[in-house]
């Protein structure tokens, strides 16, 4: 992320979009970035996530974060002209992901930047030694991504999108990593699965049986010696308005 950003030239005095801003923990260190002189806009539909970020700025003395709650499927991003944008794991979920673009495109200023990071191919997510239980868990995200109206390897409908709402690409970059039990990267897949695992059953996607076998198959994987995750292919694309 930072050396996307980095790439990107945000920097101190810009106005930053931060799109579909979660909790709003990208929002803070872009906050950090453009400084006191800048400004960092962040939109969300979720009212509980943007309450959160609010805490978090009144809490880490931020005042130069705004926020939003702006449905990104439902109309225009209101906010004048910004120096760039930011997009993370957002429009795997939207209804009309190329419409989001064109209203980030149409919101830069000339000469603006939109940075994505968004995945490619989500069935990268590989253990080895092999787990069939771990591919039965990445089949089942899949599955109930699609089924409610996303699309887990949206990143590679994004180049021509990009090109066709008036953006030129500066650089793409696949982001696979091979990590293992010690690398703070495990954690976050360990976290997503614990947690997934039992939205999955809610949904109808698992059985009981079948979430417990998936994370007994997981800590099994953590515990072997020598055990290395792959994770889910993300792309990451840089971007300027002509």
């Amino acid at each position: 992320m930072l050396s996307a950003w980095h790439l990107a030239q945000f920097g101190p005095g810009q106005t930053l979009l931060d799109v579909g801003c979660g909790p709003g923990y990208a929002s803070l260190d872009l906050a950090r970035l453009v400084g006191p002189a800048g400004r960092v806009v962040a939109l969300d539909r979720s009212q509980r996530f943007l309450d959160t970020l609010e805490a978090l700025k009144a809490e880490r003395g931020l005042p130069n974060i705004s926020t939003q709650r702006v449905d990104l499927d439902d109309r225009m991003l209101p906010t004048p002209p910004v120096d760039g944008a930011w997009c993370r794991w957002v429009l795997t979920f939207v209804a009309g992901p190329r419409a989001v673009i064109a209203h980030v495109a149409a919101a830069l200023k000339p000469g603006g930047v939109f940075v994505l990071h968004e995945y490619f191919d989500y069935s990268t997510w590989r253990a080895a030694p092999q787990a069939d239980e771990l591919n039965e868990f990445v089949r089942a995200v899949i599955t109930s991504w699609r089924e409610t109206g996303g699309e887990p390897d949206i990143g590679l409908q994004l180049p021509q999108w990009i090109a066709e709402c008036g953006l030129q690409l500066r650089s793409v970059r696949p982001i696979v990593e091979i990590i293992g039990p010690t690398d703070p990267l495990w954690m976050w897949l360990r976290t997503f699965l614990q947690n997934g695992r039992h939205r999955l059953v809610e949904l109808g996607y698992l059985t009981s049986d079948r979430s417990e076998a998936i994370w007994e198959a997981f800590t099994r994987i953590e515990q072997t010696p020598g055990s290395l995750m792959v994770t889910p292919g993300v792309i990451e694309l840089v971007a300027v308005r002509r």
